[in-house]
């Protein structure tokens, strides 16, 4: 009898004791132990191959600093590093939304550290295709892609971006507060800061509040040492690619179209 994936990878990878964690689209991840220490093992699906490949070559370029380190990897599968603690969605939900805020921060002036390697990851342009290709559908979608142009137009600094941050991405463990499951993507570092302001995710009462908006943006740019309102001009452009996003896959937009609304006024576009 052939062996499954798992059986081949724990095998070829020396891994043992290995317990489902969960199952996506594009995976089945796993702990298990290797050379005693806990490690996840992610088993990519047809759609996982081509997904993940960018999340590996931004894993190597974050060298786990603000990032899980990626132990081993190939086509079909992923061996990460285990950060066992909890996510920041629970400490938003302790009373902590601006401490939350401040790690993120520090997360991503970590992450944007890592040296300028563009290749195999995504050009921020090619993310956005959804929103320049649906900016009719909605008043709001047509101006967040007018945005989005002018902050691609501009092309400051760009970065290797882990491209979905937000508060269940991020989670403690013995070296710290550290992001996992990357996009890969490569462009403004801004943009890896705009997610956030839309999550957590389940809690809109908490993120569809201008005022929480303008404090929680402010904490995030002092941090990254970057104008508030360029930040806000991100999440507004964000905002429209989300809600397009639930557009193309028959889900409510509104959320992020309200987010969009809030940020749009103040964004320095």
């Amino acid at each position: 009898m052939a062996e499954t994936p798992l059986q081949l990878y724990l095998s070829r990878w020396g891994l043992s004791d290995p317990a489902l964690l969960a199952t996506t689209n594009t995976s089945h991840i796993y702990r298990v132990h290797c050379g005693g220490d806990a490690a996840v093992l992610k088993l990519l699906s047809d759609a996982g191959r081509k997904d993940e490949s960018a999340a590996a070559n931004a894993l190597q370029c974050f060298g786990g600093k603000g990032a899980v380190r990626l132990l081993r990897h190939d086509a079909g599968a992923h061996l990460l590093e285990y950060a066992d603690g909890e996510d920041l969605k629970a400490l938003v939900m302790r009373g902590g939304d601006e401490a939350a805020a401040e790690i993120i921060g520090d997360v991503l002036n970590r992450l944007h550290a890592a040296p300028r390697k563009p290749e195999g990851l995504v050009p921020l342009r090619r993310w956005f295709r959804t929103l320049f290709a649906l900016s009719d559908r909605h008043p709001v979608c047509g101006d967040a892609a007018a945005a989005a142009e002018k902050l691609l137009a501009e092309n400051a600094a760009p970065r290797v971006l882990h491209g979905d941050i937000h508060h269940e991405n991020i989670r403690h463990s013995a070296r710290g507060w550290l992001a996992l499951d990357p996009k890969g993507l490569y462009g403004p570092r801004l943009y890896d800061a705009a997610n956030t302001l839309c999550n957590p995710a389940g809690m809109e009462s908490l993120s569809e509040n201008e005022a929480r908006l303008l404090k929680i943006s402010g904490l995030l740019a002092d941090k990254l040492k970057v104008p508030r309102g360029k930040l806000l001009a991100f999440v507004f452009a964000y905002a429209g690619l989300s809600a397009c996003w639930s557009i193309e896959d028959g889900q409510d937009p509104s959320h992020a179209l309200a987010i969009a609304r809030l940020a749009q006024p103040h964004a320095d576009i």
